[in-house]
């Protein structure tokens, strides 16, 4: 958290939270979210402001429910999330990064849902990939060490395969190589105790 937000915090303690204002979509992308938007659950605006997202980036926070938060300044700025608290994307370099590039990332562990969905984690950090980059991670699947068929692979989705290992193994990192496992959707959200729409309780 930066200095500033910390003063401000100190300086105001109980400014009131904001929530429906700010989201993470399944791209990356944040997007702002005036009423207007807010009533017709419309996406709202990308926010392409360098100095803003990087802003949004260093004061990226989770409380204690699992709803995470943009500090802004003295103010608490709920994020609505499309899918998980961060997205991955793939680099030039054949490995992954989170929120288009702003963060190297080495997940330890992978799993595909039943509509295709590739979530990664470490530790704590939950990614779901940005769907444009799926494709190419397609590539990096094996099974039983050799490159996965596409009737291969949705056999395995299905779960009518028993036998194989399905893994991913990322060009850009050569020893990275993770077992994929199955999950159901949302799935993983739930295990992590993320909550998608956070909202004042009531």
């Amino acid at each position: 958290m930066d200095d500033i937000v910390k003063a401000a915090l100190a300086k105001w303690p109980n400014v009131p939270h904001c929530y429906g204002w700010l989201a993470l979509d399944a791209r990356g992308n944040w997007r702002m979210r005036d009423d207007r938007c807010q009533a017709l659950n419309l996406p709202g605006d990308v926010i392409r402001h360098p100095t803003l997202l990087a802003f949004i980036a260093r004061n990226y926070l989770c409380n204690a429910d699992g709803c995470w938060y943009f500090q802004n300044g003295p103010q608490r700025v709920y994020v609505d999330l499309e899918a998980t608290p961060f997205i991955a994307t793939t680099t030039a370099h054949g490995s992954f990064s989170l929120q288009h590039g702003e963060q190297a990332f080495t997940p330890e562990l992978a799993f595909l849902d039943p509509q295709g969905r590739l979530q990664l984690s470490s530790g704590t950090t939950l990614a779901q990939l940005d769907d444009r980059d799926l494709a190419e991670c397609l590539t990096w699947l094996s099974l039983d060490k050799e490159p996965v068929r596409d009737e291969e692979l949705l056999a395995w989705l299905d779960d009518t395969m028993t036998n194989g290992k399905l893994l991913l193994q990322p060009p850009g990192a050569r020893d990275l190589s993770l077992e994929v496992q199955r999950c159901k959707e949302n799935q993983l959200m739930r295990e992590f105790g993320f909550v998608a729409r956070p909202r004042v309780k009531g």
